[in-house]
């Protein structure tokens, strides 16, 4: 399987994530997570931090990742990681290939036309919101 990682990156308020405005496909012209390939002979936190401060300029010094889940597409051979992290303080963004922009978390993230993932933003973020709220007592969702 071909591994892709997702970094979700929180605002110190957990009120608005970092997101790239995609410049090609997939999801040419829509909101979406930062990341991209896991290189061979690199491991899966190096790959979410490289991809993260190549997007953005963001550092280990910034943020602290944490491997949240994976998302295994089985028919397209793909192994997605998602990481999360919560900035430290403010950091002036660097963008590479594609737009950045905060987004404030609410009922847009649904918005298919706007947003990549078929549904799955939303999903993952709802699921990181919960797992800070509750840590592991996923049953008071």
């Amino acid at each position: 399987m071909r591994k892709l990682n997702l970094v979700v990156v929180f605002n110190k308020d957990l009120n608005r994530v970092l997101f790239c405005i995609r410049a090609k496909e997939p999801y040419k012209g829509l909101y979406n997570f930062v990341g991209g390939k896991v290189e061979k002979d690199e491991s899966n936190d190096d790959a979410a931090y490289r991809e993260l401060f190549e997007e953005t300029g963001i550092s280990s010094k910034d943020i602290t990742l944490d491997h949240f889940m994976d998302l295994n597409y089985f028919k397209y051979e793909n192994n997605l990681q998602v990481y999360y992290g919560i900035l430290d303080h403010e950091v002036d963004l660097v963008e590479e290939k594609n737009r950045l922009e905060w987004v404030d978390i609410n009922d847009e993230l649904l918005n298919n036309n706007k947003f990549a993932g078929n549904y799955n933003i939303p999903h993952i973020i709802r699921q990181i919101k919960v797992y800070l709220n509750n840590g592991t007592g996923i049953d008071r969702y």
